[in-house]
C-alpha cells in the first residue's frame, strides 16, 4: 500500500513492515545494538516478496547471456530490483552503454526523494556513512526505515542510534538478494533459453506495476509510458523505452503537481470561508 510520510514523500509500506515494527525502548535502553536487531527483524518479512525476484533475476541475467560472475557483480553494484532487470534486457538486445547507464539512471530516480526524505535523519553522520547507507537505499529498505523514523521521531532515546536501524535493516536485504541472485544463477541454466526474457520478465513488470496504480499520478505515468513505449517499439537501441520512461515520469509529476495545487487551493478557500 501506499503512504505518506510526516516529510510529505511517498513510499510502499507492506502491512508486514508495520506489523514487524520493534521498539527497543520496549525491553531497555536503546543501543547499537539494540537499534541493528530491531532493524534486521522488521525486515524479515520483507524476503518473503524479495526473495522470489532475487531467484528470479539470477534466472533472467543467465538466460540474457551474462556469466554467473557479471551478474553477481550486476547484483552487488548496481543492487536495485527494477534497474537490474531493465539492464539485463537493454544488455540481451545489444543497446549502447549509454543507454543502459541512462535507463537505469531514470528507472532509479525514485531514489533521490527517498535521500531526501531521510536527510534530516541521518545528516549528523560522517561521510563514510552516508555513502554506506546510500548505497543499500531501495525501496523495501526505505519502507521498513521511514515507518521507524515516524514512529520514534519524538522519541530522543532513539535518534544517536537511529542509522544502526537503518543499516541493519539494509544489510538483512542485501544479503538475502546476493543469495538469491546466486542461487537463480544455478537455477538459471536449466530453464530452456529466452523463455525468461521473453515471457515471464513481461510479467515481473506487470506485477511490479499494479501497486503503483493507486492514485491518477501513477495511472497517468503508465498510460503514458505504454503509449510512448508502443510507439517507439521499433526505435534502434531500445531508445523507446528510455523515451517512455521520461514521458512517465514527466506525466506523473505533472499530475503530482496539479494534485498539490488543488489542495492548496482548497486549503485556502476553507481557511477564507
Amino acid at each position: 500500500m501506499n503512504f505518506k510520510n510526516d516529510r510529505g514523500a511517498a513510499a510502499p509500506v507492506p502491512s508486514t513492515a508495520e506489523e514487524s515494527l520493534h521498539h527497543a525502548s520496549d525491553y531497555g535502553t536503546v543501543t547499537k545494538r539494540s537499534e541493528f536487531s530491531s532493524g534486521v527483524r522488521a525486515q524479515l518479512p520483507m524476503l518473503l516478496a524479495v526473495f522470489p525476484f532475487g531467484l528470479l533475476f539470477g534466472a533472467v541475467a543467465r538466460d540474457a547471456g551474462l556469466s554467473p560472475l557479471a551478474a553477481l557483480a550486476t547484483s552487488s553494484v548496481i543492487f536495485a530490483g527494477s534497474a537490474q532487470f531493465v539492464a539485463v534486457s537493454l544488455y540481451r538486445d545489444l543497446s549502447p552503454a549509454v543507454v543502459m547507464v541512462l535507463t537505469i539512471f531514470i528507472v532509479n530516480l525514485r531514489h533521490s526523494l527517498y535521500s531526501a526524505s531521510l536527510a534530516q535523519d541521518l545528516r549528523h553522520l560522517r561521510a563514510h556513512w552516508k555513502w554506506l547507507l546510500a548505497y543499500l537505499l531501495t525501496d523495501e529498505a526505505y519502507a521498513v526505515v521511514i515507518t521507524h523514523y515516524n514512529a520514534t521521531a519524538r522519541q530522543p532515546q532513539f535518534h544517536a542510534h537511529r542509522h544502526w536501524y537503518f543499516f541493519g535493516t539494509a544489510i538483512t536485504l542485501w544479503c538475502s538478494w546476493q543469495i538469491s541472485t546466486a542461487l537463480g544463477i544455478l537455477v538459471g541454466g536449466q530453464i530452456p533459453p529466452g523463455l525468461l526474457l521473453d515471457f515471464v520478465v513481461p510479467l515481473t513488470f506487470i506485477a511490479l506495476l499494479i501497486p503503483a496504480l493507486a492514485d491518477r499520478a501513477g495511472v497517468a505515468a503508465a498510460l503514458v509510458a505504454g503509449a510512448v513505449a508502443a510507439a517507439g517499439a521499433g526505435w534502434p537501441y531500445k531508445l523507446g523505452l528510455f523515451a517512455a520512461a521520461l514521458a512517465g515520469i514527466a506525466a506523473g509529476v505533472l499530475l503530482e503537481n496539479l494534485r498539490a495545487r488543488e489542495v492548496h487551493s482548497n486549503a485556502e478557500g476553507a481557511a477564507h470561508d
